[in-house]
């Protein structure tokens, strides 16, 4: 029996959890839409469920993978439907800007391990100038929080950040039983579409990211005292926030004025 042809037993190190259910597949790709002569991208395509339908659709893939064993049964599986390019390195630093060249911009997908969901998102939207936009499979609670609005419970620190980069759209559901091993949650399925131009104005990012930090960092202190230190509470109402305000309540507009008004 060849590396190619043994079963492969998922690694929870990785956090492995191989998608199977063919219906749920072919709702991601209808979902993308891919197109010959797009420049696609899958992180973490494990054993090729997605990979093999996207690489048919559009004759050439660049997939990003970590699981040195997985290699070889990904290339067989993949084995005449199109241009697969093997990319074995660790998304979280992985140069994603460097695949694009003078094609266009990147259109990626993929099934995220959830115990490094949130920094890859951040890592890959670092290099969202180079990328068109993005359909991952998450855990649920993580799509929840991306597309919450102010006010509502799973709103917070992600949502602010995300959506300040990007449309935010929530597409569908999927069950455990998706998937081999079952894992313990829910997951879904979310479009992100990088931003060609800001929803607000922000003159510091690095200033922006930390009161959004700080302001959710106790979520039961108002404004006033979660940002003790970097703006008090008259800088806070000049900035037309109110101060004894709570951070679930404030919306993006929000958020900048007072990351201008440090």
């Amino acid at each position: 029996m060849t590396a190619s042809e043994r079963p492969h037993r998922p690694r929870k190190r990785f956090g492995q959890h191989f998608l199977h259910d063919a219906d749920v597949i072919d709702r991601i790709v209808a979902a993308i839409r891919p197109k010959a002569g797009e420049r696609l991208v899958e992180i973490g395509p494990g054993l090729g469920a997605l990979t093999r339908p996207l690489l048919q659709v559009a004759g050439e893939l660049d997939v990003v993978e970590l699981d040195r064993d997985l290699l070889e049964p990904l290339r067989a599986r993949c084995a005449g439907a199109g241009e697969l390019r093997i990319h074995h390195a660790d998304a979280l630093t992985f140069d994603f800007a460097a695949l694009q060249g003078d094609g266009p911009r990147l259109r990626m997908a993929g099934n995220l391990p959830y115990n490094i969901s949130t920094p890859l998102l951040f890592h890959v939207l670092d290099q969202a100038d180079h990328v068109r936009d993005l359909h991952f499979m998450l855990q649920q609670e993580v799509v929840e929080r991306m597309a919450a609005a102010p006010g509502e419970d799973a709103y917070g620190r992600l949502s602010v950040m995300l959506q300040y980069r990007c449309q935010v759209e929530a597409l569908f559901e999927v069950g455990p039983e998706s998937f081999r091993p079952p894992p313990k949650v829910r997951s879904a399925v979310v479009r992100l579409v990088p931003r060609e131009t800001f929803p607000v104005a922000v003159r510091d990012q690095r200033r922006f990211a930390e009161v959004v930090r700080r302001a959710f960092s106790q979520r039961r202190k108002t404004l006033r005292n979660a940002l003790s230190g970097l703006l008090d509470a008259g800088q806070i109402e000049s900035a037309g926030v109110d101060a004894g305000a709570r951070a679930e309540t404030l919306d993006l507009a929000a958020f900048a004025a007072l990351g201008n008004a440090i």
